[in-house]
Parts: C-alpha cells; sequence; structure tokens
C-alpha cells in the first residue's frame, strides 16, 4: 500500500521557505525533494488558496512564505491537502450479508475514527515552529 507523504514534504518545504530570504522556485523545491516541479506547483497551490504561501512569476519569482510558522498548525495543513482520512487502511464489502463482515467493519470503523480524532486534536496542538531547528 502506497504511502502519501504530502504532509511531510509541505512541512519540509514550509519550514525551508520561513528561512529564505528570497523566492525559491519550484525546480529548486522539486529538487530537495526528489519529486518533479509540477508535483509541488499543484500541492503549493493548495497552500496558496489557503493564505499560506504566495508565488511570484518570472525572473526571482518563486515561493515565499506568507505566514509565520509560529501561526500555523498540522492540521491547518492537513486540512489544506484536503485530506479525509489519516489512515490508508480500508474496509471489505465482499460480503455485504455477512453478519461478521459487518461486526469487523463496524470495531474497525469506530477504532479507526476514535484514534483520527485524536490524533487531529494533537495535529491541531503543534505548530510548524516546532520543526524548525535553524
Amino acid at each position: 500500500m502506497r504511502k502519501d507523504s504530502r504532509l511531510s514534504r509541505v512541512l519540509h518545504i514550509l519550514v525551508h521557505l520561513s528561512s529564505s530570504d528570497e523566492p525559491v522556485t519550484s525546480e529548486t523545491l522539486a529538487a530537495m525533494l526528489r519529486t518533479n516541479a509540477v508535483v509541488v506547483r499543484r500541492t503549493m497551490a493548495l497552500l496558496r488558496e489557503k493564505g499560506f504561501v504566495q508565488s511570484a512569476k518570472g525572473h526571482k519569482g518563486g515561493w515565499t512564505a506568507l505566514k509565520p510558522l509560529s501561526q500555523i498548525t498540522l492540521l491547518d495543513i492537513h486540512q489544506a491537502l484536503g485530506e479525509s482520512s489519516v489512515f490508508t487502511i480500508g474496509l471489505t464489502d465482499e460480503h455485504n450479508n455477512c453478519r461478521i463482515e459487518h461486526a469487523v467493519n463496524h470495531a474497525l470503523q469506530e477504532t479507526m475514527e476514535e484514534a483520527q480524532s485524536l490524533l487531529l486534536k494533537r495535529f491541531s496542538e503543534i505548530t510548524l515552529d516546532s520543526f524548525a531547528v535553524l
């Protein structure tokens, strides 16, 4: 099962942006993350929509942070990325008439919702400045 690493990658980018005196290009960020600049631009556009970053085109253009890291939480970024669930565990629906499947799914769903609620609460308590070890 493929992991979604966008959250950790975006956190990495935001900490770097906050310490930069100049805009950072998508190409530079992509090289740092070993990905494609188009992927960076798409992801950063989500953050721009929420007012965390801005971009400028042309010579000396690139991405800059708009808010101090102390004003941004993990939950803010999680939500900006449009994440619906923090878990990639899926429930089965192959045997709709099976009582055991229903019981298992109910128990897993309830437990995952409780765990997600606790995790998201903790996300709301952690600001990005706690990662800035610069």
